[in-house]
């Protein structure tokens, strides 16, 4: 009797735990991922090889659930944000998702220019439509078109960019009708959708889409950049170095493994990120033996010093070097002695 008591109380309990795993709490919680190496996931065209590596760092991040709320808790290097403070108002998980891959796909973009014009090569552009990012709900464009919709053209008109877009659009009365047409996982199609007014501007008409530019980067050698479901835009420091290193004899590496972090920008600045003290802790498990951190033009609470800070409460003998720029990496990677 009593082992078939303990025997429904551990399938009780184990019901109840899997039950709970699947109740999220209002919060995110986020810990150290890995640090990748980067060789294998980009490919220039008859590029360079190189002897060390360059490496990208990533944070694990996801909805939180009553345990993995509370390991966070009493973790040193997971940390809990709340919902409002990881997605936009009235921004759903899957515009989420959206966002963070356009946010990659923009990164991977300007790393590319960056990297070919500091190497020599001619950067084109060519314009693919409109990217989707946003629904707003109760418009018309709410049920029809999703997050990740590339409109090719509104009523056969094409355009060059999405204020050509917006002005078309403007111009319309409440109540017309356009014809959408659209790329949706490499198929087309098409919708008819009716103009009305924004709900919380009558002065505004739409048809209820937040929106960016969807442009493609012509280069040659050709280039790609196979980032998988990896999102957001921290990646973008380690691409252009990677990208310009494959382009160039010299091999930045000098034999070592070099991982790091930053947005970067078009014109080549290094911008702040999220989670520096996980993407150290990843790093670091991952035997990186130099750590770029964006300087921030040395600010207080700058990234570089939140990164040198858990470095050394880690124990960790990497080398924290600040960069506030690309062509400052470079210079650095240019002067450092090679591994011998």
């Amino acid at each position: 009797m009593r082992k078939n008591r303990s025997f429904l109380f551990l399938i009780i309990a184990g019901l109840f735990f899997a039950a709970s795993s699947f109740y999220y709490l209002p919060y995110y919680v986020s810990k150290p991922g890995m640090a990748k190496e980067l060789e294998p996931i980009i490919e220039v065209e008859d590029g360079h090889d190189e002897e060390g590596s360059f490496m990208l760092t990533t944070i694990r991040m996801g909805k939180a659930n009553i345990y993995s709320y509370a390991i966070a808790k009493v973790s040193k290097y997971q940390e809990i944000y709340p919902v409002e403070a990881i997605r936009s108002e009235d921004e759903s998980d899957e515009e989420y998702n959206v966002r963070q891959l356009h946010m990659m796909d923009t990164s991977k973009t300007s790393a590319i220019e960056v990297a070919y014009k500091k190497a020599g090569y001619p950067v084109k552009y060519k314009y693919k439509g409109i990217y989707v990012l946003h629904i707003v709900p109760d418009m018309p464009a709410e049920g029809k078109l999703k997050p990740g919709d590339r409109i090719i053209k509104v009523d056969e008109e094409e355009f060059e960019s999405m204020d050509q877009f917006i002005d078309y659009i403007s111009d319309k009365k409440p109540g017309e009708k356009v014809s959408v047409t659209y790329e949706r996982e490499e198929q087309e199609k098409t919708a008819s959708l009716t103009v009305q007014t924004f709900p919380e501007d009558k002065k505004k008409v739409g048809i209820g889409i937040g929106l960016v530019d969807d442009k493609e980067i012509v280069v040659d050698p050709k280039v790609s950049i196979d980032t998988e479901e990896i999102g957001g835009p921290s990646a973008g420091l380690m691409f252009t170095l990677e990208i310009y290193n494959q382009l160039t004899s010299l091999d930045l590496t000098k034999g070592y493994n070099i991982a790091g972090t930053g947005t970067i920008s078009s014109d080549g600045t290094v911008g702040r990120i999220g989670g520096i003290e996980q993407k150290v802790v990843a790093a670091d498990k991952a035997d990186a033996e130099i750590f770029f951190a964006p300087n921030e033009k040395n600010a207080s609470d700058s990234n570089y010093k939140m990164a040198v800070k858990t470095a050394k409460e880690i124990g960790s003998n990497m080398k924290i070097v600040p960069i506030d720029t690309f062509d400052e990496a470079v210079a650095y990677l240019e002067k450092l002695s090679p591994k011998k």
